[in-house]
């Protein structure tokens, strides 16, 4: 750790999506599960982004979820893992890492699904933060094989259900794995160099 102050930026993110999903709710009259219609204006139509110009949508969608069941367990891991990433390098760098993420995940499922393909959700930003975090700790404790070996199997593991975009996933813990490089690698320099500093 570093010893930045957690700032909960996790719950802000949190908040945001809630706000989104009951939107989704106040527009498509159900609690439980969104229309295709409100999903395909909030959530990511290839062929509204590709024809219609509706490029906002590659990051509307990673605040927006299918139904009830989505949003809470993208919530769930959202807490978990967004806390470990906030506390490691702080609150700006957790909304960066979530936004560019999540735009990876999606712009990959611009470039691989057919037009009319529709998809919503944070676990492309997810992932990215997951990885993130995963890499980062094996950069510290110097076993970055492992890392990368826990990264593909928690993309396994949860990428392996029907109607998962895999795409979306895959591109977020890519972005992630670049991003837990780059952070891991200043802040375990920072770690060896601290003991030393003041020590002229």
């Amino acid at each position: 750790m570093t010893g930045r102050r957690y700032g909960g930026i996790t719950e802000a993110l949190v908040a945001i999506n809630v706000a989104v999903y009951l939107l989704e709710v106040i527009l498509s009259g159900s609690f439980i599960s969104i229309n295709l219609n409100v999903l395909t204006l909030l959530g990511q139509w290839n062929y509204a982004v590709l024809y219609l110009g509706r490029w906002w949508q590659l990051l509307t969608a990673m605040f927006v979820h299918v139904g009830i069941l989505h949003i809470a367990f993208n919530m769930y891991f959202l807490l978990i893992i967004g806390s470990q990433f906030e506390r490691l390098f702080g609150g700006k760098w957790l909304v960066g890492t979530y936004l560019v993420s999540g735009l990876v995940g999606n712009l990959l499922t611009l470039l691989i699904f057919p037009p009319n393909s529709l998809s919503a959700g944070a676990s492309g930003a997810i992932f990215g933060i997951a990885g993130a975090v995963i890499i980062t700790s094996g950069i510290i404790g110097g076993n970055m094989q492992g890392a990368l070996l826990n990264a593909f199997f928690l993309f396994l593991i949860n990428s392996i259900l029907p109607g998962v975009n895999v795409y979306a996933h895959l591109g977020g813990l890519l972005a992630g794995i670049a991003i837990g490089y780059w952070k891991g690698s200043e802040l375990k320099r920072k770690l060896y160099l601290d003991p030393y500093i003041g020590a002229w």
